[in-house]
């Protein structure tokens, strides 16, 4: 991992400290290790320890319980993109056989198929994966909790499905899968599926006095793509420049984009949504994109702001302790606002395409003024003209059409209309028509418009 050049400036690095720090101390933790990273590079990391001389550093394994799942998300992800299956498809068409074939694999990833949030007993993060061989194992003879698809209910069970469905349309084992696909392109040399030195210990920590005991770090079985991992500070945020930008060894960013939006209805309603294996926080006027993560003995994770462009990843070997995920969320905060992203410069075109520059300017929705504006990456955006309303960034198919990339348009049509003589007559997008003035006389408005035209009041 490359190191910063551009430090932060000596008082955020002491805010960041003074945050792990008191974190440390007040979540009774045995030790806390944490990273930032921004535009791309390491500009901080911090640790605190119980002993003397031996806190850990960013190349400390920490366990990071589900975080793992957003590494299964991306691998299914590549087989959607590959063409391999489809995000809604029923379970069943790949992995026929269990008990809630007919949920779909969008559901899955999403938490909202609607399966229990837990294994049957025993307490599966800690007995062995042997206890579980099947999936049957896994799932229990009470798998539906809800109806499938109507709310976001988190299920560790559900994730082991997508591994074993991983497996059945890859022809591998999804640790196999997950070295080969994510772990090796990224360089993530330090994320495995069993601890390996140096590596921090789990700890339970007595909730009324200072004392510990040691936590059982058990293989997990079938239910490993839901909490497997072991990794590092610095090998997370080798992941999150990944989800942050993409990188098309893995996943492309068109692919990651698309895991960010939620996905289901929140259960908590406000603050907290889930994407596809991605969970989104609101907090201080910001939203971060990311994972917690929970094992006995380990608490984990790892948030990063698109908008600010920084990342900041926490872990800490106690299975109860400081809340790292709003610890987490400090770090990028602390960074956020004492060092605000300085913009990139403004630059013109490379070249101009006098077509598309000819579409640019005011069209109207009936009486409603839009502008539509030429991006630097040679697309289109269509917005309102001044307030909020409907809009959409557009990006050009091969048959000269475009199509809707977020926003109210996200994958619908956009086409330009010509006239006899090649002239644009208008703009068609999802049967909305979007003229150069307001229901003027030539103007293809459906319904035609009055002969008469525009009028005053009269008497």
């Amino acid at each position: 991992m490359t190191y910063s050049s551009e430090e932060l400036l000596p008082g955020t690095r002491r805010a960041l400290l003074h945050r792990i720090a008191s974190a440390q101390t007040e979540g009774r933790t045995p030790s806390l290790v944490a990273a930032v990273q921004r535009q791309g590079r390491i500009v901080w990391d911090g640790a605190r320890s119980c002993v003397d001389g031996h806190a850990p550093d960013s190349d400390t394994q920490f366990r990071i319980g589900s975080l793992t799942k957003t590494f299964t998300a991306v691998l299914v992800m590549r087989l959607r993109d590959e063409g391999m299956l489809d995000l809604g498809d029923p379970l069943e068409k790949h992995l026929p056989g269990t008990a809630v074939g007919g949920v779909t694999v969008l559901q899955l990833l999403a938490h909202s198929a609607g399966l229990s949030a837990e294994s049957p007993a025993p307490w599966w993060e800690r007995t062995p994966g042997t206890l579980r061989p099947e999936l049957d194992d896994v799932l229990g003879e009470q798998t539906r909790m809800h109806p499938p698809g109507r709310r976001h209910h988190y299920s560790n069970p559900g994730y082991t499905l997508l591994g074993a469905l991983i497996e059945q349309v890859r022809g591998t084992s999804w640790e196999e899968a997950l070295r080969r696909e994510i772990l090796e392109p990224l360089g993530m040399r330090r994320t495995s599926t069993q601890p390996q030195t140096p590596h921090a210990g789990g700890w339970a920590v007595h909730p009324w006095a200072d004392a510990m005991l040691p936590e059982p770090a058990e293989d997990l079985g079938l239910m490993a793509p839901a909490g497997q991992l072991w990794s590092t500070t610095a090998d997370l945020l080798r992941f999150a420049a990944f989800l942050t930008d993409g990188d098309d060894r893995v996943l492309c960013a068109a692919s990651v984009e698309e895991m960010r939006p939620p996905a289901a209805p929140s259960e908590s309603g406000g603050s907290a949504d889930y994407g596809l294996g991605l969970q989104i926080l609101r907090q201080d006027g910001r939203t971060l994109l990311g994972h917690t993560g929970s094992l006995p003995g380990f608490l984990a994770a790892l948030w990063f702001s698109v908008e600010d462009d920084v990342t900041a990843v926490v872990l800490t070997n106690a299975t109860s302790g400081p809340l790292v995920g709003g610890v987490a969320a400090d770090l990028v905060g602390i960074v956020a606002e004492a060092e605000p992203r300085i913009p990139e410069p403004w630059r013109p075109l490379p070249e101009i395409d006098e077509e598309l520059l000819a579409l640019t300017g005011p069209w109207y929705w009936g009486t409603r003024p839009n502008v539509l504006r030429l991006t630097a990456d040679r697309g289109l955006e269509l917005g309102p003209m001044q307030g909020d309303g409907r809009g959409a960034r557009f990006v050009a198919r091969a048959d000269g059409t475009w199509i809707g990339l977020d926003g109210y348009y996200a994958g619908e049509v956009l086409r330009v209309v010509r006239n006899g003589d090649g002239g644009v007559s208008h703009l068609d997008l999802g049967s909305f028509v979007f003229t150069r003035e307001p229901y003027g006389p030539a103007s293809a408005v459906p319904g035609g418009v009055d002969e008469e035209g525009w009028r005053g009041l009269t008497g």
